[in-house]
C-alpha cells in the first residue's frame, strides 16, 4: 500500500471538507477548492481526518493513490494559508510594476510585456525587480508564476552585469562563462 496514499490528512478548525459522489470540495478562511476524484479511488471524512482510499491494487489505482492524497492534502493548507511564489528580475533596466491587476515588465524587448493574471490570483510587486505570485491553488500559483517566468528564461551565460533574465528567487543558477568571439 500507498506510505503517502494511506497517511490521513488532519482537518484544522475552521475548514469544512464535503464529499459528494468524486467531488471533494474544502472550505476555509481563504476561500474554497474542488476536485474530481478519478473512479477506483474513494474520499471519506472520518474522525475530524481525510482519508483517501482504494478499491483495488491495480497498478493505475497505486499510482494515483499517493497523488490524490496530496493534491487534497494540497487543498487544505491552501484553504488555510495560501501558496506563494517569488520571482527574480535580473538584468539592467528589467523591471516590474503593476497597472490595476495587470504585471508590465520591462525585461530589454522593444515593448513592454504585460500579463493579466486569472481569477484566484492576486501579483504582489514589492520592489522594482520582484514579483510575487500569491493564491489558495498550489497548482494555479506555480503554472502563473512558470509562465511569467516564460516570457524571459534567465541567461545562464556571465555577462559584465550579471544573468540576464526571471528566475524563481529560491533557484539556484550554475553560470557558464560567456560566449566569445572567434
Amino acid at each position: 500500500m500507498s506510505r503517502v496514499g494511506k497517511k490521513p490528512i488532519p482537518i484544522p478548525q475552521g475548514v469544512q471538507v464535503t464529499v459528494e459522489g468524486n467531488v471533494v470540495r474544502v472550505k476555509g478562511p481563504k476561500g474554497q477548492l474542488e476536485r474530481t476524484i478519478p473512479a477506483g479511488l474513494q474520499v471519506a471524512v472520518e474522525d475530524g481526518a481525510v482519508v483517501v482510499r482504494r478499491q483495488d491494487d491495480e497498478r493505475e489505482r497505486r499510482a494515483l493513490h499517493g497523488l490524490f492524497r496530496t493534491l487534497v492534502a494540497n487543498m487544505v493548507t491552501g484553504v488555510t494559508q495560501g501558496y506563494e511564489r517569488s520571482l527574480t528580475l535580473e538584468g539592467t533596466g528589467y523591471r516590474a510594476s503593476k497597472q490595476g491587476r495587470k504585471l508590465v515588465m520591462s525585461l530589454g524587448y522593444s515593448h513592454p510585456v504585460e500579463y493579466t493574471p486569472p481569477e484566484g490570483i492576486d501579483i504582489e510587486v514589492p520592489a522594482a525587480n520582484t514579483v510575487v505570485v500569491r493564491g489558495i491553488d498550489k497548482e494555479l500559483v506555480g503554472n502563473v508564476a512558470a509562465t511569467i517566468r516564460a516570457k524571459r528564461p534567465l541567461s545562464r551565460f556571465r555577462y559584465a552585469d550579471g544573468p540576464r533574465g526571471i528566475r524563481y528567487t529560491d533557484e539556484r543558477v550554475a553560470l557558464r562563462p560567456a560566449k566569445t568571439g572567434k
